[in-house]
């Protein structure tokens, strides 16, 4: 385990304690920002938490969140989501983790109501709650289950799939991660708080991640074609 790593996964523990401690509270306090989506008080509260640990325990590092902005200058980051998934978050709906990452090296996701954590460093392999996890194998779209996480999922003719099912954000490319599923299509228009660390875990579990269509690596560029 890396220091870096190690740290990540401590960050992660005080933001499941902030998150947890709110979800599901008849009092959540929760906002519309000016792009028209949701921000509750636990976002923010993880955020501030997890830039205060940084600021204190990895000084000249810098923070980039999706609450707070990005720190200027130059040198090694962290890219914070306190919430990804702050719609599931405010209706109860347990589908929801914050993700944080350090450049393009280590990345951890943790979702605490499903129960499940994965993280990954490059050239280290990925794993969820300290199992490896691998891409699957299945090397056609007839025969792959495929994941549309978009507010506003085309048909499902769209893919000509075994099996199409729309599980939004984050856990839709930890299925792809994992080996459930082959092939998981996102929103237009996400921003780098909400893929780098998707892209780390992909990657070591041997899959393959655009910014947008997570797969198999096998899969990845029918999908594309079925897509377009």
């Amino acid at each position: 385990m890396t220091p870096e790593l190690e740290f990540a996964l401590s960050l992660a523990d005080d933001a499941d304690a902030i998150t947890l401690a709110r979800f599901r509270a008849t009092d959540l306090r929760v906002e519309t920002k000016p792009d028209l989506t949701p921000v509750s008080e636990a976002d923010r509260a993880v955020e501030e938490r997890l830039r205060e640990r940084i600021a204190a325990e990895r000084p000249g590092e810098l923070v980039l969140g999706e609450e707070l902005g990005a720190d200027e200058g130059e040198g090694p980051r962290w890219i914070l989501d306190p919430i990804d998934g702050t719609r599931n978050y405010t209706r109860g709906i347990p589908i929801w983790a914050t993700l944080i990452s350090f450049d393009d090296r280590v990345a951890v996701i943790s979702a605490p109501a499903l129960g499940r954590r994965w993280w990954a460093v490059r050239e280290a392999g990925a794993f969820v709650n300290g199992t490896p996890i691998r891409v699957s194998a299945i090397d056609t779209i007839e025969a792959a289950t495929v994941l549309v996480a978009l507010d506003r999922p085309p048909a499902a003719r769209t893919f000509a799939a075994w099996h199409v099912r729309g599980f939004g954000d984050f856990w839709a490319h930890m299925l792809v991660a994992e080996g459930a599923a082959e092939v998981a299509v996102d929103a237009v228009g996400l921003k780098i708080w909400d893929t780098a660390s998707l892209a780390v875990i992909v990657a070591e579990a041997g899959g393959r991640f655009d910014g947008r269509i997570s797969s198999n690596g096998l899969l990845h560029d029918a999908a594309v074609a079925e897509l377009s």
